[in-house]
C-alpha cells in the first residue's frame, strides 16, 4: 500500500529540491524530501511514495542503487532518475534497471512535471484493475456509453485500435479492457510509454536486441513486441515517437515481421496492436510530423476519450466507487458524499481528469472528518473557486435586477450612481481590510492617496450631518 506521501524527491542540491518541492505541491502532490541514498533507505523501511525522483549522483551511493533495494523490498513504484552527467551508457544502464525516466539536467519543469505525472497515471490505473468485480470502466454519460458500445463490437476482432484522449482520463484502462474482452484475453498484455523512452533506445524497447549491438549491450533483450506474442501491445503516447521509428513500426504493422537491432534473424510480429496518445495526430500529419500511411494504419478503429469536465453526470458516480474503493485499500471507514458536494465536484474543471478525481478520494477518504463529506472538506482551491463563482454569479444578478428596475422606473444617470456607490463599496472594504489606513488602502484599490482622500472627502460632503465619515467608521487614518 502506498503512502499519502505521494513523490519522494532525493537531491543533493537544495535548491533542486526546494523547485520540485514547491511545483509538485502546486499539482496537488504530497511531497517527502531526502538529500542522500541511507535516508531513503531507511524511510522505506516504514513507508514508500507513489513515485521516486532521484539524483543519480548522491554523496554516500549511486541514486539508482534505490531500485535495488526497491526490488528487494517488493516495492513496486515507478522511479524517475535525474542527473547533470548524462551519456548513453548511464541511460541504457538506468533503463536496464527499470527506471520509468531518465531526465538530463538541467531540466525543463513542465516536463518533469509531465514524467511524474505519466508516472502516477500508470500506477493509479494498474491499481484500479486490481479491484475484484465491477466493470473498471464506468459511467453513464453518452460518451462513456458510446465507448462500452464500441469495445462491446470489438469484443470478437482483435483489429488495430486508436485511442485519444486528454492525460488521466483513462486510455489505457480501455485498452487493458479491449484486451480483456478480445480473443487474445489469454495472452499477455505489454504497454510501453514511447514518451517516456528515449529515442536512441526506444527501438531496442519495442524490437528488442543482439548482444554487442551497441554500447551497453551486454546481453541479448527479448523486446515488447516479443513479449507480447500472441497478446496485446499498448503503445501509448504514440504521438510522440520520432519519425525514423515510425517508419520501422509502420514496416511491421504492414508486413508482419521485424529483427532484433543488430540481430539477422527474422522474427514474427503476433501482437495486436493498441496506440493511444493526448496529441491531434492529423495536425502533426499536416505538420509532417507524423506518417500519414502510419496513422492510418493504426487509426482502423477510432475511441475518443472525453474530459471528465465534459461528462459531468459521470463524476458523482466514479467519485463514489473510488470512495469504496480507497477506503478497501486503506482499511478506513467509508465515507459518504453530500449532494451539495458532488454539486460542487460537477462544477470543478479536473484538469487532471479521472486521476485527479481518484487522488482527490484518497486525500478525502484519510483527511476528510466523520463519515460525510461536505463542500467545505474539499480544497481550497476547488471549494473556494466554486463560492467565488457562485458570489460573482449572485452579485452580477443582483446588480442586473437593480438596472432592469431603476431604468424601468425612468431613472437617468444610473452609470455615475452605480459607479459612485461601488466606489464607496471598495474603499469601505478597502479601509477595513487595512485597519482604517488610508495609504495602504489605496495601494490596495490602484490609487494615490490624495485621489482617495479626495472621494473620501467627496463621499463624507454627501452624508447628513450627523453621519460619521468612512475612514473614521474603521477608526484609522
Amino acid at each position: 500500500m502506498s503512502s499519502r506521501n505521494d513523490i519522494w524527491v532525493v537531491d543533493d542540491d537544495e535548491a533542486i529540491r526546494f523547485v520540485l518541492q514547491r511545483a509538485l505541491r502546486r499539482r496537488g502532490y504530497d511531497v517527502v524530501c531526502f538529500e542522500n541514498v541511507g535516508d531513503v533507505r531507511a524511510a522505506l523501511e516504514n513507508d514508500h511514495p507513489r513515485a521516486l525522483l532521484t539524483d543519480i549522483r548522491l554523496p554516500d551511493a549511486d541514486g539508482l542503487s534505490v531500485v535495488d533495494t526497491l526490488e528487494k523490498q517488493s516495492i513496486d513504484i515507478p522511479v524517475i532518475a535525474m542527473t547533470a552527467f548524462a551519456d548513453l551508457d548511464q541511460a541504457v544502464s538506468a533503463f536496464q534497471k527499470g527506471v520509468f525516466e531518465y531526465l538530463p539536467k538541467p531540466f525543463d519543469l513542465e516536463q518533469v512535471l509531465s514524467v511524474v505525472e505519466r508516472a502516477i497515471a500508470v500506477e493509479v490505473e494498474e491499481e484500479s484493475l486490481e479491484e475484484p468485480g465491477g466493470n473498471r470502466l464506468l459511467g453513464e454519460s453518452q460518451a462513456m456509453q458510446e465507448v462500452f458500445r464500441t469495445i462491446g463490437r470489438l469484443s470478437r476482432s482483435d483489429i488495430s485500435v486508436l485511442i485519444t484522449g486528454e492525460t488521466g482520463s483513462g486510455k489505457e484502462v480501455v485498452a487493458r479492457v479491449l484486451h480483456e474482452h478480445s480473443p487474445r484475453a489469454n495472452g499477455p498484455f505489454v504497454a510501453i510509454n514511447t514518451a517516456a523512452i528515449p529515442a536512441e533506445l526506444l527501438e531496442s524497447e519495442l524490437f528488442g536486441h543482439e548482444k554487442g549491438s551497441f554500447t551497453g549491450a551486454h546481453t541479448r533483450r527479448v523486446g515488447r513486441f516479443e513479449e507480447a506474442a500472441g497478446g496485446t501491445l499498448f503503445l501509448d503516447e504514440i504521438g510522440d515517437m520520432p519519425l525514423a521509428l515510425q517508419t520501422r513500426l509502420l514496416r511491421v504493422l504492414a508486413e508482419g515481421d521485424y529483427y532484433r537491432v543488430g540481430g539477422r534473424d527474422l522474427l514474427k510480429a503476433d501482437a495486436r496492436v493498441i496506440a493511444a496518445t493526448h496529441q491531434d495526430l492529423e495536425e502533426k500529419v499536416a505538420a509532417g510530423s507524423f506518417r500519414e500511411d502510419l496513422y492510418h494504419r493504426l487509426n482502423v478503429i477510432h475511441i475518443g476519450l472525453p474530459p471528465l469536465r465534459d461528462r459531468t453526470e459521470d463524476i458523482g458516480i466514479l467519485a463514489r466507487r473510488f470512495l469504496v474503493q480507497v477506503a478497501t485499500e486503506l482499511g478506513l471507514e467509508e465515507k459518504r458524499l453530500r449532494p451539495e458536494t458532488v454539486k460542487v465536484l460537477e462544477g470543478y474543471s479536473w484538469p487532471g481528469n479521472v486521476r485527479q478525481l481518484l487522488n482527490l478520494c484518497r486525500q478525502l477518504c484519510v483527511m476528510a472528518p466523520g463519515d460525510q463529506i461536505f463542500p467545505e472538506d474539499l480544497p481550497g482551491d476547488m471549494f473556494g473557486a466554486k463560492q467565488a463563482a457562485a458570489a460573482a454569479a449572485q452579485w452580477s444578478d443582483t446588480l442586473r435586477q437593480w438596472a432592469r428596475r431603476e431604468l424601468a422606473s425612468g431613472k437617468t444617470d444610473l452609470f455615475s450612481q452605480a459607479q459612485d456607490e461601488l466606489e464607496r463599496v471598495l474603499i469601505d472594504c478597502a479601509l477595513e481590510q487595512t485597519g482604517g489606513q488610508r495609504q495602504k488602502a489605496a495601494e490596495l484599490l490602484g490609487l494615490g492617496r490624495n485621489t482617495l482622500t479626495r472621494k473620501l472627502q467627496k463621499f463624507d460632503s454627501e452624508r447628513d450631518g450627523d453621519a460619521v465619515p468612512l475612514d473614521q467608521v474603521v477608526g484609522g487614518t
